[in-house]
Parts: structure tokens; sequence; C-alpha cells
């Protein structure tokens, strides 16, 4: 009887988990048995295809995969360097960081291929009677299997996307792995034979999947056609080969797999789509989805205008399929953006070395060192680079990473509410950094002048919103100098908010930790926008040299006090404050 009761348990669990059937269009949306489904997701980023940018090797002019991996080949051997990227395929994305992702509230993964774990390069390839072979390799098949069966243990969706295509897609070859002395995917029928076949080859394997969320089929396509717009495609007004070859891919995976969704996407990074509405592309399926990215513009309705007249005059959903490398402000008020308009999104990426990612990477010195000397020309010992490099995929590992709570709070909490949220617990007669303040909004958790960068729409340079690059992704200035953690770069007015439970009534004190080099500062501090303070920082005439003045006779009341820092004076260094129990009220 019991093993019949587990058994029923066992079908009753699995109808559940079949009952939603599969992802699929209709007319504007994307949805599944149970209704509308709104795809919110996250990149795989530097797992399956290594950017210059996530390796850190672009000032060594190391910008691509391929580029990367010949260096090490020409530095350790080809043996260590293939051991290398096995600890490095088997370490840097695993159960534990989507098992995270789910925890966190994303539903879905967009995981970003590259052709070389699947297939060779055609230059590699047999050619019989006149045809290239291709020729198959179990690497990148075993790791999607792998990790489709994590997406279904979370329920959660898994989208091929095709950041590396055969040749590469893109003029711009950190992304596309592009290697300008070799044909590109534009200008080689072998690499678009290659790529189609890698398309039916993938749809036939999971075409029967329902966690299979689709195919998303040319990561950023950016490439001049026939003179009429930029090298990498904008403002491109001939893009028919790249219609052309979504429409050939389209037909090549339908012929297999009549299922799954396929997304498109157009020149100039996957956003410019001239052409498209005189090409038989925008009729060629019904399970068809209009992908776009979006990087370092305003957060207005203006922006997505031209995406929603899309949809409408198509008859097409959207997807906003890459949007990230920005601050928690910018994160939050574009999400809100794209789920007010019924747009589903994936950020970019989960992990790297840098504050903007729901896990941060720490990288290590024996990696620093490592660039620095390929940066000059120079090379370390083949132990010593080995070594490196196995230390940088360590730093990788899940149980490696820094969770960033306030990356996460502004894309899955932060995004629909402009209430703050404590950065962590906060004790009295324990100092609290000044950095730790709240988390949420610009204007609401904190105010600085600089808190996103839109150089895009400003036309000026990239904004810094961090100086500090450090700790967090907020406008807030964070640096570390000798393992002290402080806000620095002050500004008059701006100001820090910090929830503090309080046990009981009472008359406080606390004591700031500041540095002030070069003149006296001054901070007020409030609550309920009442003054309960202020104090007169002295200049010290040195930096980092840590002083202490105390704010006396601070009334706070049982419970959650809402505290806010403002600095009446700014050009100081905040280190850290107690608040110390003076008296009962």
């Amino acid at each position: 009887m019991k093993r019949i009761i587990i058994l029923l348990s066992l079908l009753t669990y699995c109808q559940l988990a079949w009952s939603q059937g599969f992802l699929r269009t209709e007319r504007t949306n994307i949805i599944n048995d149970e209704g509308n489904v709104l795809l919110r997701s996250i990149g795989t980023g530097n797992w399956m295809i290594q950017e210059g940018y996530m390796m850190q090797s672009t000032g060594a002019n190391i910008n691509t995969h391929t580029q990367f991996r010949e260096k090490l080949e020409e530095q350790i051997g080809k043996r260590k360097t293939a051991k290398f990227y096995d600890a490095w395929l088997e370490n840097h994305f695993t159960k534990a960081d989507l098992d995270s992702m789910k925890a966190w509230g994303f539903n879905s993964v967009r995981v970003a291929l590259h052709y070389k774990w699947f297939t060779l390069p055609i230059e590699e390839e047999k050619e019989v009677k006149g045809t290239l072979t291709n020729t198959w390799l179990d690497k990148g098949f075993a790791m999607t299997d792998q990790l489709l069966e994590w997406c279904e243990a979370n329920e959660m969706y898994l989208i091929l996307d095709m950041h590396g295509a055969p040749g590469g897609q893109g003029k711009d070859a950190n992304i596309s792995d592009y290697d300008t002395d070799k044909p590109s995917l534009w200008e080689s029928k072998e690499n678009q034979d290659k790529l189609t076949a890698l398309w039916i080859k993938l749809a036939d394997r999971y075409k029967d999947n329902i966690w299979i969320g689709g195919y998303d089929l040319i990561n950023e396509p950016n490439w001049g056609f026939n003179g009429s717009g930029s090298a990498n495609g904008c403002g491109c007004s001939e893009n028919d080969q790249i219609w052309d070859l979504h429409e050939r891919l389209i037909q090549a995976i339908r012929t297999v797999d009549q299922n799954h969704i396929v997304y498109v996407s157009g020149n100039c990074w996957g956003n410019t789509y001239a052409g498209f509405e005189n090409h038989s592309l925008k009729d060629v399926d019904d399970n068809m989805v209009i992908t776009f990215h979006k990087y370092w513009n305003y957060n207005s309705d203006v922006s997505v205008q031209g995406w929603l007249e899309m949809r409408e005059k198509f008859q097409l959903p959207l997807w906003m399929s890459e949007a990230g490398e920005n601050s928690n402000t910018w994160f939050s008020d574009c999400i809100a953006l794209f789920e007010f308009n019924n747009i589903g999104w994936s950020w970019w990426p989960v992990k790297k070395s840098r504050v903007n990612n729901i896990l941060k990477v720490d990288t290590p010195q024996s990696y620093k060192d490592l660039l620095a000397a390929w940066e000059k020309g120079e090379d370390l010992s083949k132990k010593e680079t080995y070594n490196a490099v196995m230390e940088y995929m360590e730093s990788h590992k899940n149980e490696n990473c820094i969770v960033a709570p306030d990356v996460i709070y502004a894309m899955m909490g932060q995004s629909t509410t402009n209430l703050t949220s404590p950065y962590t617990s906060h004790k009295i007669n324990t100092p609290i950094l000044f950095a730790d303040y709240d988390m949420g909004r610009n204007r609401y958790a904190y105010f600085d002048h600089v808190s996103a960068d839109y150089h895009v729409d400003t036309h000026k340079e990239r904004a810094v919103w961090n100086s500090g690059y450090s700790y967090r992704n907020d406008g807030v200035d964070i640096g570390i100098e000798n393992d002290a953690t402080y806000v620095g770069w002050t500004e008059d007015g701006e100001w820090l908010k910090y929830t503090i439970q309080i046990a009981s009534s009472g008359v406080y004190s606390i004591e700031v930790n500041y540095s002030a080099e070069e003149h006296d500062g001054a901070l007020e501090l409030t609550k309920n926008h009442i003054v309960l303070g202020e104090a007169i920082l002295p200049k010290n005439g040195k930096p980092f040299d840590w002083r202490t003045v105390e704010m006396k006779n601070i009334s706070l009341s049982e419970g959650n006090n809402e505290l806010v820092f403002k600095i009446k004076k700014g050009g100081i260094h905040l280190k850290d404050f107690v608040i110390k129990k003076a008296k009962e009220l």
C-alpha cells in the first residue's frame, strides 16, 4: 500500500509539472497552459563563452574567447589549458547557482552558448564530395543536458542563446568571438550551413521538453551590409541577410520541432529591424518572438515606445533578452518599465568581478598579477600562469562568490515599490558601516547626484555612479582602504538612511568615525524630517586618519528608527558610527 501511495504521489506531481504545457506565443503574449508568462531571466555570461571584459584581459589586448584560449595554450600548453577549461565549465555555473536564482525569484535562464563546444570550426572539418562534414562534440550537449535537468528540478525555463555562432555574427568580436582573419557567419555559406545543422541538432534533441523556453537564434548581430550603415549595422537599411538566415533557421528547426518558441534579433547588437516589415520572415512562423537589448539609455516610456508599436503592428510578443551593466537605480527603473508594459526580460550576466551582478567574484591576487604581466608584454612561469587561472576559476564557484543583496533587491523588490529595506541588521554599541545604508531607490534610501549611467542618451562620457567601484551598486561612492570600507567622494546635500531597531526608548549618543583631509565637514542627523543632532567634523589633514566626533542627546524610540545622515559639508570620508545609550526616557 505504501508503495502505491508513493507511486500515486509521483504521478500527481508529474501531472502538475506537465500541466503547464509548452511555453508558446498567443498573439502578443508569451503563455503556457496556465496563462500569461512574464520571463524573468538572467544570462549565464562567461560560462560557455568567455568575453574579454569579464576575463579582465582587454588591457592585454586579449578580447575574445579564442584569443584567451590561444594565449593559455601558448603559455602553459594544450594539455593544461584543456584541464583549465574542464574545471571552468564544471564550476563556473552549477546547480547551486540555479537554485539560488530560483530562490531569488527568477523563472528562467538564458544560457549563452559557444558553437565550439558542440561542433568543430569549418576550418577543421573534412570535405566529402564538395561538402564539409559536421563533427559533433559531446561536451556542449552534455553541459546543456545537465543544465536542463537543473532547470526541470527548479521548474525554470531554459532558453538557448547562440552567443557565439560559427564564424562570429558581429564585428564586436568580444561578444561573438569573431576572427578577422577568417570568414564571418555573414561571409561564409559553410558557417551558415553549420549553424543551421547545429540548430536542427539542438531542436531535435529538446523538441519534447517543456522546460525549454525556446531558441534565441543569433545573439546580437552587428554587421554592416552594403555600406548602408555603420560597421556594426547601426542605421543599416539593408538587413536582408539577417532576415534570410533567421528564416532559414526557423524553417530548419520546424522540420524537427514544432513546439518551441523561436526568438529573432535585429542588427546593431539586436536593435535595428529596418527592412523587417518588407521581409517574409515576419510571417514565417506563428510561434515567434521579437527580441531587443537595452543598455545605458533612459528608462522612459519613449525608450520602449518603438518596440510597443512594433509588437502591435506585427502582432508578435516582445522579449528584452539582454540588459544590465548599470546601477541598481537603472535596474529597478528598467524592470519596472518592462513589467508595466508586459515585456519579459533577461539580465546580463549572473556573475563577474564587479559590483553590479547578483554574484560578485573576488579576483585573486595571482590572477591580477598575471594580467599585469600580460599588459606589460611579459610572461609569468608556466606554474604561476596555471595556478593563476585555476585560482580565478575557483573564485567563480558559487560558494566563493559574494551574494549582492542590494542587486537582488533592485531587481526583485525595488522595481515595484519606493519602500526601503535594511541592508543588514544593526546593533547598538557595535560599529555600523556608513556603507550599510538601507536598500532602495535614490532619494528614498539615499541621495547621490549621480546614480546611473545614461551615456547612450546623454552623448557624454560613461557616468560612474560609484566612484570607489566597491561594495555596492548604488550611486553612493564607496571605497576600501587598508580593509576599511568607507563612504567617500561626498558632496553637499547627499544623504544616507538606516533602519535601526532600538530595544527601549531613551537618550543616546552617536560616535562618528570619519576622515577630513582638506577642510571641515558637517553632518546632520534626522528622523521623520526632524533634526535630532548636528556635528562638525574638524579637518585632520591626513587621508584615512580616522577620528571620532560624538553627537549627544539623540532621542530614539523603541522599535524601528529610520535615521538619516545628511552631509551638510562634503569632501569627507565616513567610515562607521556607534550608537550608545546614555539614559532611559
